[in-house]
């Protein structure tokens, strides 16, 4: 009764075969699997239970573990098993899904090779060493074992290829970070932010996670020839939002636009009659620019250079010249200096050119009173 019982019970396998086991010993290089349906003992060599690499098989299953198996090759006393080739055929499919929704999942970190990092997916992951983050990282050592954010950016079934990026990942995050940034931002705003990069143009300042620039224009009131002049990597500031590109990504910041303009209080800086020292900036057919203060420029009309009569400025100053100046008039609204420097120079006398007669001589040749004159000195 017994040895019919056992006929019925036992199954003939074959290559290809699925089949289910539970683990009875876990030793170096194999695990020895339980089968139900059969007298044979199931061997799971250790290349076959991981799409990874496994020093010893206690580090893929335990004793008493139930497993999912295919059948490698059937021997007189044992089936020879994979547990690798039924997780990759699991796994594709989840996989294939995956890739296809673009979705974005956990995996730890199994192992840090030469070009990037591996993981365990049921089939072997590899995140090349330039699509682990958004920088550069010169020492990957750390990784092993910390879970990580993925998307797969390749999939091949055929060729067993499956490249995971974390760079992905971020750049979509900040992505989505950014635009929310962007949509909070309008013209006009102040917000303080931080000096990230200085360039010949300008310097970009982050404002919260996105970066905006300060044109070289923009950094002052004075003329900058360099950014590093006024501001400095790290350095906090205040900022005005001046324009916001949305389809662009880009966003134009001034810092001058915080600071009080150098016209303000003029009439209290260059009270009129006031006397200030300049230096003579532009010269036109109708007068000259004298700056008084930085940013801050008066015109000393042709009329108010001096008291002789010219024909241009040029006749009597010349650009970059140092002179001093009387204030005429100041207009902070319309931000106008009116200025001269005749005011602070001495009128030459005037010559007589037709001499006048006392009132008692007319009549008399003038000739006749020199004749006269010259009578009393003898």
């Amino acid at each position: 009764m017994s040895e019919e019982m056992n006929q019925v019970e036992v199954r003939n396998f074959e290559i290809g075969d699925k089949v289910s086991g539970q683990v009875t010993k876990v030793e170096e290089k194999q695990v020895i699997v339980n089968i139900n349906d059969s007298k044979l003992d199931g061997i799971i060599p250790i290349s076959e239970l991981s799409s990874l690499h496994v020093e010893i098989a206690s580090d893929a299953v335990s004793e008493g573990d139930q497993l999912e198996l295919e059948v490698l090759k059937v021997e007189e006393d044992a089936l020879i098993l994979s547990k690798r080739k039924v997780d990759a055929e699991k796994s594709w499919a989840n996989l294939e899904e995956k890739f296809n929704n673009g979705e974005i999942f956990e995996a730890e970190i199994k192992d840090v090779v030469k070009g990037g990092l591996v993981v365990d997916l049921g089939v072997r992951g590899f995140i090349p060493a330039s699509l682990v983050e958004d920088f550069f990282v010169e020492d990957f050592s750390d990784y092993k074992g910390k879970t990580m954010t993925f998307k797969i950016v390749e999939l091949e079934k055929d060729k067993n290829r499956l490249i995971l990026s974390h760079r992905a990942v971020v750049e979509e995050e900040k992505g989505k970070q950014k635009n929310q940034i962007l949509d909070s931002l309008e013209p006009g705003r102040e917000l303080e932010g931080t000096v990230q990069r200085i360039t010949d143009f300008g310097a970009f300042v982050d404002i919260g996670g996105i970066d905006g620039l300060v044109h070289i224009s923009q950094l002052s009131h004075e003329h900058v020839s360099n950014p590093s002049e006024v501001v400095a990597e790290g350095q906090k500031v205040q900022v005005k939002i001046l324009s916001v590109d949305r389809a662009s990504g880009r966003i134009s910041l001034s810092i001058k636009e915080t600071q009080p303009g150098p016209w303000v209080n003029i009439a209290e800086k260059a009270p009129k009659g006031s006397v200030l020292d300049g230096v003579v900036k532009r010269l036109v057919s109708y007068g000259a620019f004298v700056e008084l203060f930085p940013g801050v420029e008066g015109l000393v009309h042709i009329s108010q250079i001096s008291h002789k009569h010219i024909a241009t400025p040029h006749e009597v100053l010349k650009e970059g010249q140092e002179i001093k100046v009387k204030v005429l008039d100041a207009n902070e609204q319309d931000q106008r200096l009116s200025l001269s420097i005749k005011e602070l120079q001495e009128k030459e006398p005037e010559y007589v050119t037709d001499y006048e007669l006392p009132e008692e001589s007319k009549g008399f040749q003038l000739g006749e009173m020199i004749g006269d004159q010259l009578k009393n000195l003898k």
